[in-house]
């Protein structure tokens, strides 16, 4: 957790501020995300540029697997630009594990630092959960540190998720997740 002074996203070392953003590219094998100066690759479009873009802060987040269940964009793991045609209004998505806890800081310490292409709207952070059950209480602390910086919604454990797999029903939570995206709310469950 960081110190005080310090921030979301940042460390000390010998008391002295380092910042762990990133520049380079990410590894193939789905590392973190380079929350450093934008990436250019190309456009990932989508039917709009409101359609909601869901940004992964690290690989496995679990993105992919909201853009098939809500729909829009899986922008990967780099900041769409709303210029290029790219979703502007996007959803930072992470684990709940403290890697991804980690990682959601960082971007949302690089986007409090202008990190990001002009016109973001980010309307929130979505926090999938790791392993069914609760949080262990260092986890739940570092969610709540999250919370007071981003709207935060978390998502429940989906088994078929695991697995490649899509549930036959999404679990109610979701519900105001979808709504917030403007999802129809489809094969949720009451």
């Amino acid at each position: 957790m960081p110190g005080p002074g310090t921030g979301p996203g940042r460390a000390t070392r010998g008391g002295t501020a380092v910042s762990p953003l990133r520049t380079s590219s990410p590894s193939p094998g789905g590392g973190e995300a380079p929350w450093g100066e934008p990436v250019r690759r190309t456009p990932v479009r989508g039917r709009s540029r409101d359609e909601i873009g869901w940004v992964k802060a690290h690989g496995g987040a679990g993105a992919t697997s909201l853009a098939e269940a809500l729909g829009g964009v899986d922008v990967g793991a780099r900041w769409p630009d709303p210029v290029r045609g790219e979703p502007r209004r996007i959803m930072l998505v992470g684990r709940t594990s403290a890697r991804g806890l980690r990682a959601v800081s960082r971007a949302l310490g690089a986007l409090r630092d202008g990190k990001a292409p002009q016109g973001i709207d980010l309307l929130g952070v979505v926090l999938v959960a790791d392993a069914p059950g609760r949080l262990p209480l260092g986890l739940l602390r570092r969610v709540r540190v999250v919370r007071s910086v981003a709207r935060v919604q978390r998502v429940p454990w989906i088994p078929a998720w695991r697995v490649g797999g899509q549930p036959a029903r999404l679990p109610r939570q979701l519900s105001v997740l979808a709504g917030l995206v403007g999802a129809d709310g489809e094969g949720t469950e009451a």
